[in-house]
This record gives structure tokens, sequence and C-alpha cells, in this order.
């Protein structure tokens, strides 16, 4: 039983990592799919990924159908073996029925793909609210530094071998909110 209550209108940081830590995105067509789940699924309307290969040819439909989203997107940061998203619940019960359509039609899509079974993600997706302005200001910047450690493994400890390189990579991260 999850412990937190999604209140609307509060901001809660999402994410989920592979079973076992393995790696989730192998390719750049998985970490795209991923993406246009997050846009394409998030409605109050009944739509079903499940003809998961021929998304892309009605995506731009079914974002122009879209009537009420599930939850306002702030941040998000895919990494290869886990993602990030720190989102606000529109609807009652939005964050947990987007999150259970997000991580089932990428486990469905992965397992198709992959020719494997049984779960990708280590469970129920984990969350933390948001209560405090400076934790928001904090989960958006963790949220979209999270690809320099891919750039620049000990940027953290050290500080970053080339700040302005790095800032270019991380403004070129095609995975994450911050080109956005």
């Amino acid at each position: 039983m999850r412990k937190t209550i999604f209140a609307e209108g509060e901001y809660y940081h999402l994410y989920n990592r592979g079973v076992d830590k393995r790696i989730v995105f192998t390719t750049p067509a998985e970490y795209r799919r991923f993406c246009t789940y997050l846009k394409m699924i998030n409605t109050t309307q009944e739509i079903r990924p499940s003809n998961t290969l021929r998304y892309a040819k009605h995506q731009h439909e079914t974002l122009k159908q879209q009537e009420i989203p599930l939850v306002a997107i702030g941040a998000y940061c895919l990494m290869p073996n886990h993602f990030h998203i720190l989102a606000t619940p529109l609807v009652e019960g939005g964050i947990s029925k987007f999150m259970q359509r997000l991580q089932t039609a990428y486990t469905m899509y992965f397992n198709i793909k992959h020719q494997r079974t049984g779960s990708l993600f280590q469970g129920t997706f984990k969350s933390e609210h948001a209560n405090h302005d400076n934790y928001l200001k904090y989960l958006f910047a963790y949220i979209h530094l999270n690809p320099a450690k891919l750039f620049d493994s000990d940027w953290k400890s050290k500080g970053p071998h080339d700040l302005e390189k790095l800032t270019t990579q991380l403004e070129e991260y095609r995975y994450s909110s911050l080109p956005e």
C-alpha cells in the first residue's frame, strides 16, 4: 500500500529504475518511445497504446484529442537504468493512473522488442512530496543535472572538468526536459 497521498496542485518527484538495476533504455528509439508515452498517455480519456509497434502514426491524432491531462509534468530525465519525473496531479488519482499506464506501456513495448517477459521496473514507482519551495527548486536542478554523470563521472565530488562543455552537453541531452 502506497504511503504517499497525492494531492492535486502539489508536486511530487516520481522515479523508478530497472529491476536488478538493469538497463531499461538500450537504444535512442527506446528513449524516444518513453518520451512519447509521457505525452500520449497523459489523458483522462481511455486510450490503449497496445499496438505499441505502430504508435507513431497515431501520435499526433492522440495528442490532439486529449481532453484533460492526468498530471502536469514540470521536469523529467531518462537515464540508462532509471527515470525521474517531477509532476503534479491535475485530477484525483492522476499520478497513480499516469504512472501505471506509463510503466505498463513501456514494459510491454520493451518486452516485445527484446523477446522477454516479466517486470522491467523495480516494483511500484517511488515518490517524494516536494513540500517546500526550496526542495522543489532542488528537485528541478537534480533531475536536469542527472545526466552530468554520463559525461563527467566525478563532477559532483571534484567539480566539472570543463563547465562550459558539461553545460552544453546537458543542454543537448535529448532525454530530459531541460532543452524544452
